[in-house]
């Protein structure tokens, strides 16, 4: 059996707080992450009781914030993405939330040296110009790997934007629709202090959640909707909102009568992405000027990316796309392995005696999770359909929603949020109609 991840070593900053389960509720939101949450504000909102069913001992699902040595660290989502069209940032404004614009400038680091200007310079160039030629391709050609549309003329920067590109993907390049990777929006982009696990914590405070309950089926048969957990107990309702990762509705949930084939098909044909960090904590690493990205480029490895001197401390994250965690996982030693990769990139760029005060107190961990089995949802090539598929309600009883399913937003818990309240919308509309039918 493999180890746990070591995320569940950690326990969140931001005490659980709940409200009493109702009796008999309306609705189940399955699932206590970002779309969960948001869907169950929504309902209650709108005058619907609703209980949620949360696999987890924690809220948040894939965003969740940890105390390391006095200070909130994110071992999932860390980035409020897209900030004019992302719901979590006008909601943090208006709560007060300590929202920080993101660094627009980063660190370059070529061999064992820094990128000199023109280099940096350089760089931003290849990077707008790939962009704008895959944005192009997109709208102009039938659906293709991503990796077709990223321009040769690039020169000795193509492949380093390729390997960012397939960081932020979730796959590498060639497994990645290119109808769908321009939806992803990156401009804009905002943290906040105190972690981002946290403040979705927030959000859920005084919500009606049930934590450790696995769901193992869903029942339509009936007239409701019945929902059998995992501990053998049952719970009725009159619609359920499904919010569980992709990789884990594929294996981990029965439905019966089984799902619609378009749905069924939408569902198995996403891939499961790989965006893991370690966790670094460094304070003589030679970078200034907090949450700056940095690109190390030149030499036998070149990690995919770094962020550096989190909230201006000494944290710093070593990212791990899907080709380095796929290498690490072949050591078959769990973090030990992505450790002594993270270790073995720096030393090679930085040398050994830089790394003296190097500690690595956390590695994620959640393609290995059973709750999540990946970091995302991944469209692979021909099945940039599968989002807007996700939308659309089974038999007005079941209703889809997560990063999954946002166009805009994939990937984020921004889009999660944003697809949770959608959701609840069309569900209450639904009941309403529902009973207005059933009264005439």
């Amino acid at each position: 059996m493999p180890p746990s991840p070591e995320h569940t070593r950690f326990r969140p900053t931001v005490p659980s707080r709940f409200a009493p389960l109702p009796t008999a509720p309306d609705v189940a939101v399955i699932g206590a992450g970002a779309a969960g949450i948001a869907a169950a504000r929504r309902l209650r909102a709108r005058g619907l009781s609703v209980t949620v069913l949360e696999a987890r001992d924690r809220v948040g699902g894939r965003a969740f914030t940890a105390a390391m040595r006095g200070h909130p660290i994110d071992l999932g989502a860390h980035w409020l993405h897209a900030g004019p069209v992302n719901p979590l940032v006008a909601l943090g404004r208006a709560r007060g939330e300590p929202l920080r614009r993101a660094a627009q400038d980063g660190h370059l680091w070529v061999g064992r040296r820094r990128g000199r200007p023109a280099e940096q310079a350089a760089f931003g160039r290849a990077f707008d110009i790939a962009d704008r030629a895959m944005t192009l391709a997109a709208g102009l050609r039938e659906d293709a790997p991503a990796s077709s549309a990223v321009p040769p003329s690039l020169g000795p920067w193509r492949e380093r934007i390729s390997l960012v590109h397939a960081l932020v993907s979730g796959r590498p390049l060639q497994e990645v629709s290119l109808h769908d990777w321009p939806s992803l929006e990156y401009g804009d982009n905002f943290f906040v202090s105190g972690g981002y696990g946290a403040y979705i914590a927030r959000l859920a405070l005084d919500l009606p959640i049930r934590l450790s309950a696995p769901v193992a089926a869903i029942d339509t048969t009936g007239p409701g909707v019945k929902i059998r957990m995992e501990d053998g107990g049952t719970l009725a309702v009159r619609a359920v909102i499904v919010t569980v990762p992709i990789p884990v509705l594929q294996r981990s949930v029965r439905f019966t009568p089984p799902l619609p084939a378009r749905t069924r098909e939408a569902i198995d044909g996403f891939l499961s992405g790989t965006y893991e960090h370690v966790v670094l904590h460094w304070p003589s690493a030679p970078f200034r000027g907090r949450d700056r990205l940095a690109s190390i480029v030149g030499g036998h490895h070149e990690p995919p990316g770094m962020l550096t001197r989190i909230d201006g401390t000494s944290f710093h994250y070593f990212e791990l796309d899907a080709a380095f965690a796929e290498s690490a996982d072949a050591l078959r030693a769990g973090p030990d392995a992505e450790r002594r990769l993270a270790r073995t990139v720096l030393a090679e760029h930085f040398g050994h005696r830089a790394l003296r005060d190097l500690a690595m107190p956390a590695v994620t961990g959640w393609r290995r999770d059973p709750f999540a089995r990946g970091s995302w949802a991944v469209v692979p090539p021909g099945h940039a359909g599968a989002r807007q598929t996700l939308g659309a309600p089974v038999a007005e009883r079941i209703w889809f929603a997560g990063e999954a399913n946002s166009r805009l937003q994939w990937g984020t818990a921004g889009g999660a949020f944003e697809e949770g309240t959608r959701a609840a919308d069309t569900l209450a509309e639904c009941l309403s109609a529902r009973s207005l039918r059933a009264s005439a």
